[in-house]
């Protein structure tokens, strides 16, 4: 089996495909943690109304 040295569409290539997968995970990651964040908030917003229904 020969190897050859890889083709100038490689250099192009795969450091794209990487920058795409780069871009696709911070997108996803940025969503995932403002749901947490927003799931989060919620929870305190339920505690406090029950603490406060509670202490009344």
């Amino acid at each position: 089996m020969e190897f050859g040295t890889p083709s100038a569409g490689h250099f192009i290539y795969i450091p794209v495909i990487l920058l795409v997968g780069v871009v696709v995970g911070w997108v996803l990651g940025s969503r995932a943690a403002a749901d947490a964040m927003a799931m989060e908030q919620k929870k305190r917003e339920e505690r406090a109304q029950r603490k406060a229904a509670g202490g009344a």
